[in-house]
């Protein structure tokens, strides 16, 4: 193209020869032919010195180098593709030798190999960059675009709706459908597909082709004869397609044309002129590549061709089944896609197709015109030792033989296909193979990602998508056999969006450690869509498998750092999702947003309490907004929850929801004042929003906390926990005597006045002054629970703020024990005994020193009746079993001071500590052996 175009020779694969070396023999041999062209016109010069490097050097001179055009590779001689490395390489030094350029339009099949073959210097780069295709670097040509597709249906006068929509940017659909409509009388309504343009542009050609040759016949022959004719150039046009299955690789040998259209009758030259068939080398091909894939594919026996590309590459691979149509099987045979002895063209009442979007037309009239001395096609078996494998570029009919079974029998017939071929890629990727040498994973693979891609519907196909999810992630890392499916091929299939996610949720576990392209896949959809993924990613929580890229985390736990992540995309919507999805990691996440996105979860709030329809959002109100209401700092976010709280208060019937509501306003000091009356005879309002008023309105939240106490149910364990956080001293001196009172009235809550003097313990010597007396209180009541509940308290080692306390008041304890007599009652210990069950049990962390004196101590007030000596026996055989540390510290005390611990050690204690699993050590120094018996 432009003013001075640049010389140019054409070139098609089937000009090249068995024999070339390089490109520059068919750029001759072109020349050669150019030349004698040139010379039977009268042209003046010698045309024989016209050879390739000449021309290349004239047109290099010119400023305007040679440029190669090579249409069709695919179709060079197999001996030739068997060297296509050399032949590649020495075809590139000659281009670098002269200057010249090749252009190559192939399919990508044939690239994918050939490309490979060039220096990275030598292929030219397209200004897109990298397409996705993962092929070496070329323009690929695809459907049309938008803008371009316009301007070719109004170059061809269609309409925007004469074509299906699947189809509409297709070229070649295009174009056949503006000749066939063009040869129409009138509007034709409906919307064809391709295969439908396909079968129509066939029926044309094989009738202009049948009046060409009624046109040479004497008589003339017109009407129901014509059509009888074409009807019997259809047939042969089949057997053709079907003969081109053989070794050809595609091309009809010139016998066999000639056999089937033969030039004495004026058939060869028709279908010629009509362009059905043009020449190729030393045969004839179908002038549409893509119509000649369609129309060989009705004559493929599929699942014969399927075990011969893939599955017979397996020990146990399953025998092909039977034949699902007519024709030819595919094959291994030398060089071609099938093995071809014999063929038969249509004999009488033979009808070679389907009609619809299968090839046709197929008319039942008689062929009176079959070929002679043919035989049946036969099933090839394996390939031949030696024999080249069946080049890549033959898959258009495999693959045109797969979509032709889901037009004609649904998914009932792809599906099974499709998933025996996902089954072969597992067993390709666990062998290690990746089809680099173009055996069964290259043909699996890609005859399986390009049926999903090309079906109109890939959703009857989900159980295949499925199985091959599953399959690639269970198989962490990359394996070269499903490299072809990676992220954009996911990206790219016509599925709804919440299956495609679903899809990923199976693939994400493929990621080895230190990658994330399925979870980087999922985090592009979740940020171009985040209010369609997130309710799909919350489908998520239910899956634990555990990822190998974070040993740690799990799908599940991986999709909540997800959605955490780009939660600012659409944060309300976040809320929204969360709410509706029943799962812990769900309420985990709406937790973490209260603290993160406060002020969205607030509006959340307000939104669910004024939610009239859904009594669950009303309860999800009450919930989170007692979540959030203490991090709610502005002044819009706590307007948000009143506005909420009274939402909730105005409906009689959520009283279950009236405690949390009150709990709301209570804590805003703006609302308190006005609601804390009702909150404190409320019982459902949190103890904790009650706490918060304490330091405004001390005596009307302290005798709120009376009244619970002192009625059934009121929970003391929560009031008693939230006093002991209570440190300003006159709020802690107060809190103390309610709970002093609570303890004299309620001794049977003894375990959470302990719990409360435990965590008050803890408060550090700020708290001696409040606790002191208060403890001491307790100890001296006459209540024997309330000492036997706080013993284990006082026998804790605690912490550095605690200890010194502690001993204090354990002193106390000791000593109002010496006081008191024996008053444990049947079944339930004695509070010297639940000392010495808690000193043997923090044996390790009080140190031996504290452990012996409370131990020492504590028997000693055992041993005061023959009733406790009996216990204190069978209680210290029982912990020196249970307590391996206690049991060695008390082995050294008796043999450091027995004089001290005999009066302390029964029989069930020394058969205890004489047993084989207790260590005995001895003395040292002094006489005697170590004896335990007293002296």
């Amino acid at each position: 193209r432009g003013v001075e175009p640049a010389p140019t020779v054409r070139l098609r694969g089937a000009d090249l020869r068995a024999g070339d070396h390089s490109l520059a023999d068919a750029v001759g041999r072109a020349l050669d032919q150019a030349g004698r062209i040139v010379a039977a016109s009268g042209a003046l010069g010698d045309t024989t010195t016209a050879t390739p490097e000449r021309a290349a050097a004239l047109a290099r001179e010119a400023g305007r180098p040679l440029l190669v055009v090579l249409d069709g590779p695919e179709e060079m001689p197999p001996l030739l593709a068997h060297r296509l490395p050399a032949w590649t390489a020495a075809t590139e030094r000659w281009l670098r030798a002269h200057g010249a350029r090749l252009a190559t339009a192939c399919r990508p099949e044939h690239w994918e190999r050939a490309g490979a073959l060039y220096g990275p210097e030598a292929l030219h780069r397209p200004a897109t960059g990298d397409d996705g295709t993962g092929l070496p670097p070329a323009v690929v040509l695809g459907p049309y675009t938008e803008a371009e597709a316009r301007a070719v249906r109004e170059g061809y006068g269609l309409r925007e709706t004469d074509l299906a929509e699947a189809d509409a940017r297709h070229p070649l659909a295009l174009r056949l459908l503006a000749e066939v409509r063009a040869a129409l009388p009138g509007e034709v309504p409906g919307r064809p597909r391709r295969e439908e343009v396909f079968t129509a542009h066939l029926d044309l050609m094989c009738l202009r082709t049948a009046v060409r040759i009624a046109a040479g016949t004497r008589p003339l022959v017109r009407g129901t004869a014509v059509r009888r004719l074409a009807a019997r150039v259809t047939g042969r046009v089949h057997e053709a397609a079907r003969r081109c299955l053989g070794p050809g690789h595609g091309v009809l040998d010139r016998a066999s044309f000639e056999e089937l259209f033969p030039w004495r009758e004026g058939w060869a030259p028709a279908v010629l002129t009509e362009g059905l068939l043009v020449p190729a080398g030393s045969g004839y091909r179908f002038a549409h590549e893509e119509l000649a894939d369609w129309l060989q594919a009705a004559h493929l026996d599929l699942d014969t061709a399927l075990h011969a590309l893939v599955h017979a590459h397996h020990e146990h691979a399953p025998e092909p089944g039977a034949s699902t149509g007519p024709g030819a099987a595919l094959g291994n045979s030398a060089g071609g896609l099938g093995h071809v002895p014999g063929g038969t063209a249509p004999g009488p009442g033979h009808t070679p197709g389907t009609t619809g979007p299968g090839p046709g037309p197929l008319s039942t009239a008689p062929d009176s015109g079959s070929v002679p001395g043919s035989t049946d096609l036969a099933v090839p078996g394996d390939a031949a030792p030696g024999a080249p494998p069946v080049p890549r570029h033959r898959i258009g009919p495999v693959l045109q033989a797969l979509l032709l079974e889901h037009r004609e029998r649904g998914a009932g017939g792809l599906v099974p296909r499709l998933a025996g071929l996902v089954e072969a890629l597992a067993r390709f990727a666990d062998a290690g193979e990746d089809g680099e040498d173009g055996d069964g994973a290259w043909w699996a693979a890609r005859l399986l990602g390009e049926s999903l891609r090309r079906v109109p519907d890939p959703r009857p196909c989900l159980p295949v998508l499925r199985l091959l999810a599953d399959r690639i992630g269970a198989r962490p890392g990359r394996r070269p056999a499903f490299a072809a499916f990676g992220p954009d091929f996911w990206r790219g299939l016509a599925v709804g969006e919440d299956e495609r996610i679903d899809l990923l949720r199976r693939l994400v576990t493929a990621d080895p450690p230190g990658e994330d392209r399925w979870f980087g896949t999922v985090a592009e959809l979740l940020v171009a869509d985040p209010r369609g993924v997130q309710p799909l990613l919350c489908r998520w929580f239910g899956d634990a498998r555990p990822l190998p890229a974070a040993p740690d985390a799990t799908v599940a736990t991986a999709a909540q750092a997800l959605l955490h992540a780009h939660r600012a995309l659409a944060v309300d919507d976040l809320c929204e999702v969360l709410v509706a999805t029943a799962h812990p990691l769900a309420e985990a996440l709406l937790a973490t947003l209260a603290r993160d996105e406060t002020s969205a979860l607030c509006r959340a709030v307000d939104r669910w309490a004024h939610d009239d329809g859904r009594p669950e959002r009303r309860a999800a109100a009450a919930a989170y907004g007692r979540l959030v209401t203490g991090r709610a700092t502005a002044p819009a976010d706590r307007e948000l929850l009143r506005y909420a709280a009274l939402a909730l208060l105005a409906r009689p019937a959520d009283r279950a929801l009236h405690g949390a509501a009150l709990g709301l306003l209570i804590r805003d000091p703006e609302s308190r004042g006005r609601h804390l009356p009702r909150a404190a005879t409320e019982p459902g309002v949190p103890v904790d929003a009650l706490v918060e008023a304490l330091a405004t309105h001390p005596e009307q939240v302290l005798d709120a906390f009376r009244t619970r106490l002192d009625a059934p149910g009121g929970d003391p364990a929560a009031i008693l926990e939230a006093l002991a956080g209570i440190d300003a001293p006159a709020l802690a001196r107060r809190a103390a005597a309610l709970v002093r009172d609570h303890a004299l009235r309620h001794p049977g809550d003894a375990p959470h006045v302990a719990a409360f003097v435990d965590r008050r313990l803890e408060a550090g010597p700020g708290a001696r002054a409040v606790l002191f007396p208060l403890t001491c209180d307790l100890i001296r009541s006459r209540y024997v629970l309330l000492r036997r509940a706080l013993a284990p308290v006082l026998a804790a080692p605690g912490t550095g703020a605690s200890r010194h306390l502690r001993d204090e008041l354990l002193d106390v304890l000791l000593e109002q024990e010496g006081h008191e007599r024996d008053g444990a009652g049947a079944g339930e210990p004695s509070v010297p005994e639940v000392l010495l069950t808690a000193a043997a049990g923090e044996a390790e962390r009080n140190g031996g020193a504290r452990t012996r004196r409370l131990t020492h101590r504590a028997g000693l007030l055992c041993v005061r009746t023959p009733e406790g000596a009996a216990r204190l026996d069978r209680l210290l055989a029982a912990l020196v079993d249970e307590r391996p540390v206690f049991t060695e510290l008390l082995c050294g005390w008796i043999v450091a001071a027995p004089g001290d611990w005999a009066p302390l050690l029964g029989i069930a204690t020394l058969d205890a500590l004489r047993g084989p699993g207790t260590p005995m050590p001895m003395r040292a120094d002094g006489r005697g052996h170590g004896s335990l018996r007293p002296a």
